[in-house]
Parts: C-alpha cells; sequence; structure tokens
C-alpha cells in the first residue's frame, strides 16, 4: 500500500519538540524523519501522497481517561452514547477515550464488561477502553481480577460516594492488593458519602433546597477527608493509586505529603475545575444546574492550586468525567430539590482546545507538558504506550495536526457533542485540531468527523508508572 506523509509540521512528544516529517502506512507510524531524508524518501516513494502541515503541531492523539458514555442515572440516559460521545471526542482530536464499566450488585464482572463491549463495539468513533467500577467485592469478583487482565482491563475504579455505587473501606483495602497483583491501578471517586447525605438531609430540613446548596453538601473538606482516608488505605495495601477528578487545594495537598512519603501516587483532574467556580450554582432561572457535576466546581483558591500544579508538572492526567444530561429536560428532574440532579457536565469535545488556549497560549504549560497530560501519561499509566501516546515509529498513525493560530468560540450551536448546552459557552479559543488521524485514516477536520466508525477496541497491558518518580 502507498505510504502518506505529513511534511514540514513541528512533532511534539513530553519531552521535546523537533520539525520532523511523518511517514504512515497502513494503521502505523513507518517512520519519522528529517528534511535532509526527504529526498531519497520521496523518490523511493513515488506514489506516496504528501501532505504539507507546515506551520502545524503534530501530537499524539488525545486520549481522555474519563468519560462516562450511555449512563443511567436514576430515571434518565446520558444524552451521549458511544455513537455520538466518540464523534464529539475525535472532533475536538480525542482519539481514544476509556469509558468506566460499572458492575451491578450481584452481577460478575465479565458480564458487566459484556454490557459495555454490545453499548460500543461498531458503535464507536473513536478507540476506547474500559476501567472496570466494583460495586460489589466477593469472592467470586476477587478471582474474576486475572480474567479482566486477559480482557485487556488493567485499570479500576472504586466509590466513596453515591449510595448504590459506594464501598466499605475494607473492600478498598481488598481491591488495592488484588489488582497490584495484576500490575493495574485503582481509581477513586473521593467524596465522603455518609457526610453527603447527612448535610443533605440538613439541607432538606433547612428548606434549603435550590442548587447553590449542591456545593455545601458536597463541601471541600468532604473530598478532602476521603483523599486522605484513600491515600491511608493505599499504604497500607502497598498499592499505587489514581485520585479521579481532583478538585480542591486540601486534596492536592494530602495527595503531595503521601508522594513525599514515598508512595506512588497519580493525579487527574478535569478541565472544569480550572474554569468553572462555585458561584455558578447560584444562577437564577435554575441555570446552575447545568454545573451541578460531582464533586462540584469550587472557589478560585482551589482553581489556582490546580494551575499551579499543572504548571509544576504535579498533575499527570487531564480527562473529562464527561457525563452529559440535557438541561431543558434531564436536569429538570431536580428543579424542586438539588439532590435530584442529574450529575454531569459535557467535555470530551472541548477538552483540548480549553487546556490549550489558556494553558499553552497563556505560557503557563509548553507544547511538551500539554503533550504529557492529554495523552502520553494516560497511555502510560493505562497499559497502552508505545501503541498510543507517542508519534513513533511501529506506533499507530493516530496522529493530530493542530493549528495553533485557529480563533473561535465554543457554542452547543456548533457542537458536535449530543446535548443541548455547553458549560463553556462564549468562550474564545486559540488552536485547534485542524486534522485527525486514527489508525492512518483521515477521520476529523476542522471540529467535524468525516469518518465514522472507525474505533476498535484497545486491549491495554499493565501500567507503566515509572514517569511518576517516588517523592516528586
Amino acid at each position: 500500500m502507498s505510504a502518506l506523509i505529513l511534511r514540514g509540521g513541528t512533532v511534539v512528544s513530553g519531552s521535546d519538540s523537533k520539525k520532523l516529517n511523518v511517514m504512515i502506512r497502513d494503521d502505523k507510524i513507518e517512520t519519522v524523519f528529517e528534511d535532509h531524508e526527504l529526498e531519497a524518501i520521496l523518490e523511493r516513494e513515488s506514489d506516496a501522497e504528501v501532505i504539507d502541515v507546515t506551520g502545524k503541531l503534530l501530537f499524539p492523539g488525545f486520549i481522555d481517561p474519563h468519560t462516562h458514555f450511555q449512563m443511567q442515572a436514576s430515571k434518565c440516559v446520558t444524552a451521549d452514547d458511544f455513537d455520538s460521545g466518540t464523534r464529539a471526542a475525535l472532533a475536538g482530536g480525542t482519539t481514544v477515550i476509556l469509558d468506566f464499566t460499572t458492575q451491578d450488585k450481584g452481577e460478575s464482572l465479565m458480564s458487566a464488561l459484556s454490557r459495555w463491549h454490545e453499548m460500543a463495539d461498531g458503535h464507536s468513533s473513536c478507540d476506547y477502553g474500559f476501567h472496570m467500577s466494583i460495586t460489589d467485592w466477593n469472592e467470586q469478583v476477587h478471582h474474576e481480577i486475572p480474567l479482566m487482565t486477559l480482557e485487556g482491563v488493567t485499570s479500576y475504579k472504586l466509590y466513596m460516594a453515591y449510595p448504590k455505587l459506594r464501598v466499605r473501606d475494607e473492600v478498598f483495602y481488598e481491591v488495592l492488593k488484588a489488582v497490584k497483583n495484576e500490575g493495574g491501578i485503582v481509581g477513586n471517586h473521593c467524596e465522603n458519602g455518609d457526610m453527603i447525605d447527612a448535610l443533605t438531609a440538613d439541607l432538606r430540613e433547612e428548606g434549603k433546597l435550590g442548587t447553590e446548596a449542591h456545593p455545601i453538601a458536597h463541601c471541600r473538606e468532604i473530598e478532602a477527608e476521603a483523599v486522605q482516608r484513600y491515600l491511608m488505605i493505599a499504604k497500607l495495601a502497598g498499592a499505587p493509586v489514581n485520585i479521579v477528578h481532583l478538585s480542591t487545594k486540601a486534596g492536592l495537598e494530602y495527595a503531595r505529603e503521601a508522594r513525599k512519603n514515598g508512595q506512588k501516587v497519580m493525579i487527574e483532574t478535569c478541565p472544569q475545575y480550572f474554569f468553572l467556580d462555585d458561584s455558578l450554582y447560584s444562577l437564577p432561572d435554575f441555570e446552575g444546574a447545568k454545573y451541578v457535576f460531582s464533586p462540584p466546581a469550587r472557589k478560585k483558591e482551589d482553581q489556582d492550586a490546580l494551575w499551579e500544579a499543572l504548571e509544576n508538572g504535579e498533575i499527570d492526567t487531564i480527562g473529562t468525567d464527561h457525563c452529559s444530561f440535557n438541561f431543558a429536560t434531564d436536569k429538570h428532574i431536580g428543579e424542586y430539590e438539588f439532590s435530584q440532579i442529574p450529575n454531569g457536565i459535557p467535555g470530551v469535545e472541548h477538552r483540548p482546545v480549553l487546556m490549550y488556549t489558556y494553558g499553552v497560549q497563556t505560557g503557563r504549560i509548553s507544547n511538551e507538558s500539554f503533550c504529557r497530560v492529554m495523552s502520553e501519561n494516560a497511555a502510560k499509566e493505562y497499559g497502552m504506550y508505545p501503541q498510543k501516546g507517542v508519534i513513533a515509529e511501529g506506533s499507530d498513525a493516530d496522529i493530530v495536526v493542530w493549528d495553533p493560530d485557529y480563533e473561535g468560540v465554543i457554542s452547543a450551536e456548533t457542537q458536535v457533542q449530543n446535548v443541548d448546552y455547553t458549560p463553556y459557552e462564549g468562550m474564545k479559543i486559540k488552536g485547534r485540531a485542524q486534522l485527525v488521524f486514527l489508525h492512518g485514516k483521515p477521520a476529523a477536520a476542522e471540529g467535524q468527523v468525516i469518518a465514522k466508525g472507525l474505533g476498535k477496541y484497545v486491549h491495554r497491558d499493565k501500567a507503566d508508572l515509572s514517569f511518576r518518580k517516588v517523592g516528586d
């Protein structure tokens, strides 16, 4: 098969940026080469298609390690299923998403995994993998952990919040030990669910039922305590951990302390914790419901702490926790009581442009740092590197041709996400994915998907956490 050559772009990795040319054949990167080699390669590959990407940045396809597509919550289902959700991801430059398979009470892990495969297989436009959320731990489930490894599932999630999902502390301890033996990693939704229930009951009794009560019921102390407790359990289990959607300065400080004391702690956060604050919950006309997600938007001092951590290289990955519910219908289920509002916001489409515009373009982080938190680190942490997360010989030809000069505005009217609003409405952006290659094929261009249904299941290996040095 003839080759495809991307000529004249700047290839970005987590460690450097260099003007290089990239040759793709079939679904792999065949070689990455300098300009002095170009003439000889073009002579040899006389039938190659050449695309001039001069002035553009070439990033490895972005990876969103935290999505919830086709998820049922109370009386509704998320607006984005695997069809629309993966198209939205791809349009923004994300070529891999990792969704959360959730075990029902009494269900085997294999059964839960099969249900998610039924939803995703043949319906996805970017590549996908699954974390396994365990809600019912027993001897049978324990024996299924090695089987999950054979199925390409090497990451797990547990919950300290939500009555139907949360598990006891001793279950955390047992799961952490079992997953450690498989070379995997366990993430945790760090909020004290018992205290959320207690505070919600108090607010209900006081008649405080509007959206402004949401960040009170899910206050910052609720997360900080759970982070500290999770780190204590992980230390006793001798296991590495992932703190997902970290939102508070206090939680960050506990993670820092654990790292200094020799624990392997991975930190994920999300765009909403950089850009949205708790004043939004007081908006009139129920507008605050658009921002009901958990953990909630925090205060400016928490935002500042996360930006500082990102600048210092303390944040490992940026996911979205994409969990989209339509405002006009789903969110209004909780119009008369905040605790009934479906939790979640959309974001899978806009994560790259937000972090590039307000991270890279403002000088807070470099192109290389952007590459690490958007792609490379997730590929390593979740057992996909170097198949994913790098532009190198033999890697999958998942490449984002990034235009750093594009200027635009985020709007629900033009988004691919199948939801009736965006929490980032009206935000100006600079830079976007001009062209996205998936398995060597042009799959999205200028914010629109041009090739649907190319997504494949990613069979993942053991976690490689060597990039996060103990004590960092």
